[in-house]
């Protein structure tokens, strides 16, 4: 193991030795902001809730780019604490994405040559894997000007080190058929308000994704049902039946249009109520910083058919893309894993893509 290797094997089993589940960043926000104010920035960092703005070089003339990171994890099972095993770094968010973190931390103590022409920010935030009204990176966004006073972000989401352009909206909604209940002995008395939802899901589960092709890439808006939920009792006529329906559309759709789509896909057969309304996002291939982060070596470019926080920025018109070291099938996993070959390769990518701009 070379020593920028174990250097950043040792940052991330840091990360990933203190506990911090969606709404309990607290301990890691604490430990973070303690971490960063020990190194050279252009002013002090702040603080946001249990999220973290550090403005770290200014003034150099070059572009201006933030890396974020949430410093929050998914609850999972593990069978043991953080530790190395092989070329494998397990750990509570070791992939998702303290991975990412170990590299933005290692950068801002270790990298001061690479970002000497760049005029970069590191953005913490808490609660990413929450609701999305709860993300406190809507928070910063909001009230932190150099949050959004950047060229281009890249939420260092786990990608495998592949360039993951774009974001797909989410929608979620609530889409309730409604009967009249009656004893199962006589149904015909009432009206079942589960076989009232049997010909829309019919129609649901026999619909095509939709595909587009932005900047070379292919998305896919696609809908499902996710959960169900009614009746009354095992002998009553159902009065009503929920689905949550969620809905994924393409980075060529705005919210409005995609509720559109789902109001003319209910027609009326059902009442709606929206939960949660997420915004897609462009994915931004042609811009000259992404083209640098592309020829950088990343491992591919894909497009991203997942929500993710590129949309926050991409809302503000700035320019975000997905880009990250740990491995994407891992995020949420027992016993999740990153491997470190990936998080060693993927600090290389950084350092040449800093080195390349900050040139120019």
């Amino acid at each position: 193991m070379s020593g920028v290797e174990a250097r950043l094997v040792e940052t991330l089993l840091w990360l990933c030795n203190i506990p911090s589940p969606t709404g309990e960043e607290q301990r890691i926000a604490d430990a973070v902001l303690e971490r960063v104010s020990r190194a050279s920035l252009a002013a002090p960092a702040r603080r946001h809730g249990d999220s973290i703005v550090v403005p770290v070089t200014r003034g150099t003339g070059g572009p201006r780019v933030a890396l974020a990171g949430h410093l929050d994890v998914v609850r999972t099972s593990h069978d043991g604490p953080p530790r190395v095993e092989g070329d494998k770094l397990y750990g509570p968010g070791a992939s998702d994405m303290k991975s990412g973190l170990a590299l933005m931390l290692d950068l801002l103590e270790h990298g001061a040559r690479e970002i000497a022409g760049t005029d970069l920010t590191l953005i913490f935030y808490a609660r990413e894997e929450g609701p999305y009204a709860d993300n406190e990176l809507g928070r910063v966004l909001a009230d932190d000007p150099e949050a959004t006073a950047v060229d281009l972000a890249v939420c260092m989401e786990p990608s495998d080190n592949k360039l993951s352009l774009g974001a797909s909206g989410s929608i979620h909604a609530r889409v309730t058929f409604e009967g009249r209940t009656a004893h199962s002995a006589r149904p015909w008395q009432g009206e079942n308000a589960i076989h009232k939802a049997g010909p829309f899901l019919t129609e649901l589960g026999a619909r095509e994704p939709r595909t587009v092709i932005l900047d070379g890439l292919t998305y896919r808006t696609v809908t499902s049902a996710t959960l169900g939920e009614g009746g009354r009792g095992r002998n009553v006529v159902p009065d009503a039946f929920t689905l949550n329906l969620n809905h994924r559309f393409s980075p060529d759709t705005s919210i409005a249009e995609a509720q559109r789509d789902i109001e003319a896909l209910v027609a009326g057969r059902a009442k709606i109520e929206w939960t949660d309304l997420s915004p897609s996002a462009p994915p931004h291939a042609s811009h000259p910083l992404v083209r640098a982060l592309k020829d950088a070596g990343v491992a591919g470019v894909e497009a991203k058919q997942a929500w993710t926080d590129v949309a926050r920025f991409a809302a503000l018109s700035v320019p975000a893309v997905n880009w990250g070291p740990g491995v994407n099938a891992q995020a949420h996993q027992r016993n999740e894993w990153t491997s470190i070959p990936l998080l060693s390769e993927g600090h290389a990518i950084l350092c040449r893509f800093f080195e390349t701009i900050g040139r120019r």
